[in-house]
């Protein structure tokens, strides 16, 4: 292919996988994980290895990441959650700096209901598109144009359940079967062939593409090859607990997801409750999980030769990062859920491809970062100004070999267990749906969960690292557990809505601060 002069083309691809543990990486310490796509982009870029999301499920981390606000702030806290429509986005603001916000994939936004109509047909899914994006392919609303090509090929694609992703012999559960979709057909590949549509469309012009894969978010179930990449027995085990009754003493919030976990969330069709799977079923598990994983790897591996082979490669800031964890039978759970690490930590990859970036490449920071730092690192990297909204940093720092002395020691995220359409975590935990909250302050030596209306939770992560042992209420510990609240409260204090707050009158005018 002929290669165009490129010059002052300055591209962004931003990809968000769903659900992907931050430890399932090489430079993280997977043991079995070889992805040399991603491997060979870390070489040349900058691994954020304690890299967390503000929040869990899918919409509250997803606007995160895309306001560059906590939780606490956007208040998007569960998949259906309506945004307020006055804050704005990183889609917006790169519109500011003239490029037009293509989206492959979904945002998980509900509009906000006070500026749109209750019967706009968004409101009749669980997350729509944000504001701000061009939709070159989207999933939303419930993966529609998805299906519709399952369709086109002759596989049966109903709307109301996902049969498509049972295996495609054997029991309903986990298995080590392949996924009735082949390869050739998958969620994973479509996406791509998406995302590479777009950018043959783009030669020439400079672009912001979000390119979003739905993998590997369950169902757990990979197509052939995948299903068979890994060796369930050569995988971590689950760190959890000898019995789910044990488990389930340590907090009436983890009770609650270990007596009422379904299997059918995590694979289709299938009967029973996930604290009741075997080691060895989650281990089939475990090994879908990494092959869905693999998958994504082979097909990124096609749009970086892309880029290559188009001359792009050197011209193109690549983000890699993903909207939330997955507890995969660590502590008998499944999901992105409750308080611990594995439903938040998560990966990220930056590659800068400019010169003044060299110093940086093939680094593992160590520091802790979070999903608010994306949007002003991207904003940043395109010479745009980051709107005071945002409560995160640029990481571009990082990216030149330096390390700002003034870096945050602690990592912060939340997650709200309210269900607005059941209202079973209410009833079963005896709240109102305002007091179904917790937030973590996290830093290298301790934990602090704070409930607004169940009894707190503090770990010693050096003693007790998979966080077994709540010293809360330890006498040894009350002084530390006041502190981390009082920092906590701080923290809450300094992040508050700022938009206007760095604005005054004045007699000879409006006075604007950062």
């Amino acid at each position: 292919m002929p290669v165009e002069d490129l010059s002052g083309i300055e591209n962004v691809l931003l990809i968000v996988v769903d659900q992907w543990r931050g430890d399932h990486l090489k430079a993280t310490g997977h043991p079995e994980l070889e992805l040399p796509h991603l491997e060979s982009l870390a070489e040349e870029g900058v691994t954020f290895s304690r890299h967390y999301c503000q929040g869990a499920p899918c919409a509250p981390a997803r606007t995160g990441l895309l306001t560059g606000l906590y939780t606490m702030t956007h208040r998007v806290v569960r998949n259906s959650t309506p945004l307020n429509q006055d804050f704005t986005n990183i889609a917006l603001e790169m519109r500011k700096a003239r490029y037009d916000p293509a989206l492959v994939g979904y945002t998980t936004t509900t509009p906000d209901p006070r500026r749109v109509h209750n019967n706009d047909p968004r409101f009749f899914a669980l997350g729509d598109v944000m504001e701000g994006w061009r939709e070159v392919t989207s999933f939303a609303p419930d993966k529609e144009p998805f299906r519709g090509n399952l369709r086109r090929h002759d596989i049966e694609a109903p709307d109301d359940r996902a049969t498509y992703w049972e295996p495609k012999e054997g029991p309903l559960g986990p298995s080590a079967a392949p996924s009735k979709v082949p390869a050739e057909l998958s969620d994973t590949r479509w996406v791509t062939e998406c995302g590479l549509n777009y950018l043959h469309s783009k030669q020439g012009r400079d672009w912001f593409l979000h390119l979003g894969f739905y993998r590997p978010h369950p169902p757990f179930i990979a197509p052939d090859p995948y299903n068979a990449a890994f060796d369930p027995a050569k995988l971590p085990t689950p760190v959890r607990a000898p019995s789910k009754e044990a488990e389930a003493e340590q907090h009436p919030l983890l009770n609650y997801y270990i007596s009422t976990l379904s299997n059918e969330k995590f694979f289709t069709g299938a009967d029973g409750y996930a604290a009741d799977l075997t080691e060895s079923q989650v281990q089939l598990a475990r090994a879908s999980y990494c092959g869905m994983i693999k998958e994504i790897d082979d097909q990124l591996g096609r749009v970086f030769a892309y880029l290559k082979d188009s001359g792009q490669w050197d011209k193109t800031l690549i983000v890699f990062t993903c909207d939330h964890g997955e507890q995969l039978g660590d502590h008998y759970l499944f999901g992105k859920l409750g308080y611990f690490d594995q439903s938040f930590h998560i990966p990220l990859i930056i590659r800068d491809p400019r010169p003044e970036a060299n110093a940086g490449r093939g680094r593992v920071v160590s520091k802790f970062t979070e999903h608010v730092d994306v949007m002003p690192t991207i904003l940043e990297w395109v010479g745009h100004k980051v709107p005071r909204q945002c409560d995160g940093r640029s990481l571009l720092p990082f990216c030149f070999g330096e390390t700002p002395s003034d870096w945050r020691r602690h990592v912060h995220y939340e997650y709200d267990f309210r269900d607005c359409l059941t209202e079973e975590p209410q009833q079963a935990l005896g709240l109102h749906m305002d007091d179904c909250s917790l937030t973590v302050l996290q830093d290298e030596q301790f934990k602090y969960v704070h409930f607004a209306a169940l009894p707190p939770l503090f770990f010693d992560l050096e003693k007790d690292p998979d966080q077994f042992n709540n010293v809360a209420n330890d006498p040894e510990y009350r002084e530390k557990v006041l502190e981390y609240a009082q920092t906590m409260l701080s923290w809450r204090m300094r992040h508050a809505d700022r938009r206007l707050t760095g604005y005054s009158a004045s007699r000879h005018g409006l006075v604007e601060r950062e």
